[in-house]
């Protein structure tokens, strides 16, 4: 048997020796029985340091796969730092929601007892497909009910909830659902609705490069669900929004 077997290879070790950081949050992860799916946010298992050292990781596998396409990064200066901007890009933008904690939300008890249909959009999102990489362009609205025991929250903060989810690899039907998931633990409204319409560039940019549909999909919760007239009256007052 070779004095190499059972040793950890190359690859597996960064540059100074040590596990890399990738591994260890991973192995973190599997301890706590956690996942890490594309659309989880797994901020609670990162430690201090630890994003800055993985966006030095996920730059250099990056370097890797523009050599395996045969990309000349030393000779061409448009790609000479392709690889740092791209992990940069992945970490701290448009895959955000995945390493950073839940934004802080305060909340407000209904002192007003108000019960009377709210609607707030459209909020511009971006997202990414999680079978491509692509982005996944759209708004979303939010409809609440609530009851004399809800809890309110200003309206920048369903703009920064929103986003916090949206900023992670998924498909969009599970993407509003945890947006319905998220607003309804905050709230605990009466009834709670979200809609989303979205431009899919794994349509537009490859596959049949169809550059006019789009997805439009929605949740309904409580009152939303078994109420007819006020599901009717929420997307009436949405259709005009939505042209």
């Amino acid at each position: 048997m070779s004095s190499q077997a059972g040793a950890v290879g190359p690859a597996s070790r960064s540059a100074d020796g040590q596990t890399p950081v990738a591994d260890r949050i991973r192995e973190r992860i599997r301890k706590a029985r956690g996942r890490f799916r594309a659309n989880d946010n797994i901020a609670a298992y990162i430690e201090d340091g630890e994003l800055e050292q993985l966006r030095l990781e996920v730059a250099a596998k990056l370097e890797e796969v523009l050599k395996a396409l045969v990309i000349d990064t030393a000779g061409d200066h448009n790609t000479r730092e392709t690889a740092r901007r791209v992990a940069k890009m992945y970490l701290n933008e448009v895959f955000a929601g995945r390493y950073g904690t839940q934004p802080p939300v305060t909340e407000f008890p209904n002192v007003g007892r108000l019960n009377e249909l709210m609607i707030v959009g459209p909020i511009n999102v971006r997202s990414a497909c999680s079978h491509h990489l692509c982005p996944i362009i759209g708004r979303v609205w939010v409809g609440v009910m609530p009851n004399e025991h809800s809890a309110l929250i200003g309206l920048s903060k369903y703009a920064r909830l929103v986003e916090w989810v949206m900023a992670r690899p998924q498909i969009q039907e599970e993407a509003i659902t945890e947006v319905a998931e998220l607003l309804q633990d905050k709230m605990q409204p009466d009834g709670l609705a979200v809609v989303m319409e979205a431009d899919h560039y794994c349509m537009k940019w490859r596959g049949v490069k169809d550059s006019d549909s789009k997805m439009t999909n929605s949740i309904m919760r409580g009152s939303f669900l078994k109420n007819p007239d006020l599901r009717r009256e929420f997307l009436s007052l949405l259709a005009g929004r939505m042209k």
